[in-house]
């Protein structure tokens, strides 16, 4: 199998795409991407409707042509060399793919055979993949009989059949569940750490947090954004110190006198009863160190101090003005199937 020589932060670029365009119309679905997604990770591509994230997926697993740009998969050319890298790759769907009439362990052997398994090979993957995703009990059963967390458990082991290298995931969790979606999580957990690179498209920033090493935010077929979930939170600054006082009485006291002193600017101290802290708003070190000394003179005993980074919700909210779950129907009707994220 070709490999990509390039490094990018340490380690060998499994998918590469530079300048990818693609247009519906007078709509720019893609509008010059850049990406690279390191080997054996996760990058999560974050982004609201009609940010182009499926059109992303689609391009990289050959099944549309870009207008310009380049994408290349461990080495191969999503465009000129589309048969081989359908060999090393899988995708999983918004929705299960498989075919409702079949059974599960069929479904995963007629995947197996049209990807060139011998037939003993297929029948082994299928019930290895089948034990592995807890469906053996299931594997005679019609697909249509299964529960939604079932079939996308079965469109995940059909996405595996052909070992890939790289694993595309494009909102595999929508419409599911917590306890099941919960479930696809370890499964795709568990797959990296058996050395898939995977490729997560998703609204939920719980998701990305929990699967994502790194994170490229889309907008209205733009990258914004760009890197690990910490570093963007950084780059979006913004941070709140939350002070316990030894005496809980002092709560509101002290958030008065923070208002007074003006430190926090126009943002004002909240006050968690619940917890028995105070959570101030900072936007620079100097702030930060400001806060504190007041607290300081003011004679008061502190029981903990620690500061906690924006959420990624806040972070996509700052990034892109609305968030991550709002519509944004940038997309003509007539090329909705392509590009409907």
């Amino acid at each position: 199998m070709t490999r990509i020589d390039k490094k990018a932060n340490g380690g060998n670029v499994a998918v590469s795409v530079r300048g990818l365009v693609k247009h519906y119309g007078e709509t720019k679905a893609l509008d010059g991407v850049d990406l690279d997604v390191r080997e054996g990770t996760v990058m999560g591509v974050l982004g609201p409707n009609g940010a182009g994230k499926t059109t992303l997926v689609r391009i990289l697993s050959t099944l549309l042509a870009p207008d310009a740009g380049q994408a290349t998969v461990v080495g191969y050319d999503a465009v000129r060399q589309p048969r081989q890298l359908r060999r090393v790759i899988g995708l999983t769907g918004q929705y299960a793919s498989v075919d409702e009439k079949l059974p599960g362990w069929e479904n995963l052997y007629m995947i197996g055979r049209l990807l060139d398994l011998p037939r003993k090979e297929a029948r082994a993957r299928a019930d290895e993949l089948l034990e592995r995703f807890s469906l053996t009990d299931a594997a005679k059963r019609p697909a249509s009989t299964y529960s939604g967390g079932m079939r996308r458990r079965l469109d995940l082991a059909a996405s595996m059949i052909g070992r890939p290298a790289v694993l595309f995931l494009d909102e595999p969790t929508t419409g599911l569940d917590p306890r099941t979606r919960n479930e696809v999580w370890d499964e795709v957990k568990r797959m990296v750490g058996d050395g898939v690179t995977v490729l997560l498209t998703t609204q939920y920033m719980e998701e990305a947090e929990q699967l994502a090493s790194e994170l490229t935010v889309v907008d209205r077929g733009k990258v914004i954004a760009g890197g690990e979930i910490e570093e963007l939170k950084a780059k979006v600054g913004g941070r709140t110190l939350r002070v316990r006082p030894a005496d809980a009485l002092q709560l509101r006291p002290l958030a008065g006198y923070l208002d007074e002193l003006g430190i926090t600017g126009l943002a004002s101290t909240t006050v968690d009863t619940e917890t028995g802290t105070l959570l101030v708003p900072v936007l620079s070190d100097e702030q930060l160190t400001a806060i504190v000394g007041a607290i300081t003179a003011r004679g008061i005993t502190l029981s903990s101090v620690s500061t906690e980074l924006p959420s990624l919700d806040e972070v996509f909210l700052s990034l892109t003005g609305h968030r991550a779950s709002a519509p944004q129907d940038t997309v003509p009707a007539d090329a909705r199937e392509e590009v409907t994220v």
